[in-house]
């Protein structure tokens, strides 16, 4: 085999891992803050050294993963901060990129979008499991064929990449919270305003969209060192001495 075989047969390898990787993360499968150790994750993917180390490197440009010098990597941990930043820059971009769509997006676009939607409504979310799983991905697609018509490259990779992160912190809060609102109502009205060509409107309602699911994510962040202070302390007193 050329070296250039082995070169395309690497980077596809590498593009494989990353992908399992990115779910694990966004999943929390890898947890917050856990270091990735090369010899563990060799294991997991049965891949060797190079392709494995191309994939964290890709990771680490979008931020995904964190490369900690002559340590190695780990997974980033979650922080108000970051989460305040992730759904600023989304509502930012996202809005933009769905103006755009709307002024230059077609009737193919329009079918994307409504058929993006009718998959999401059709897809319940089950707790955990593949039944997650589905409705993630399509809850993504749905997202991702708003602003797809809006022929700006560069900017639809930043949506994809900050939806990622906004991902991994919502899917947290969701495995302690059940939804609070007509999430499938919010995402209609905005697909209905978008298809009806009425920008101002439709953009506003995703800027909330994103804003009220950050809120709720950044106060279950807030309490939870509460929360997990409270289990500590109730720890301690089932284990003293009666």
């Amino acid at each position: 085999m050329s070296v250039a075989a082995n070169e395309s047969g690497d980077k596809t390898l590498s593009a494989a891992v990353a992908i399992q990787l990115r779910q694990a993360i966004i999943s929390g499968r890898l947890e917050p803050g856990s270091r990735l150790r090369l010899d563990d994750l060799r294991s997991r993917f049965g891949v060797s050294l190079s392709p494995l180390r191309e994939a964290l490197m890709g990771l680490s440009a979008e931020r995904l993963v964190e490369i900690e010098g002559q340590r190695g990597f780990r997974v980033p941990p979650v922080s108000q901060p970051a989460l305040e930043e992730i759904t600023t820059l989304r509502m930012e971009f996202e809005t933009m990129a769905l103006r755009a769509a709307i002024a230059t997006g077609d009737i193919e676009w329009e079918s994307m979008v409504a058929g993006a939607l009718h998959r999401l409504l059709r897809t319940g979310r089950a707790p955990s499991g593949e039944g997650l799983e589905a409705w993630e991905s399509a809850h993504t697609a749905f997202h991702m064929s708003l602003l797809s018509a809006s022929s700006m490259p560069l900017l639809l990779k930043f949506c994809s990449v900050l939806h990622d992160h906004s991902n991994r912190y919502r899917r947290m809060f969701l495995k302690t919270h059940l939804g609070d609102r007509d999430v499938p109502g919010e995402h209609t009205r905005i697909a209905e305003l978008t298809m009806a060509r009425k920008a101002d409107q439709a953009c506003e309602l995703l800027r909330q969209h994103i804003g009220r699911t950050g809120e709720n994510v950044r106060l279950a962040l807030t309490a939870a060192p509460s929360r997990r202070s409270m289990q500590r302390s109730s720890k301690q007193s089932r284990d003293q001495p009666r």
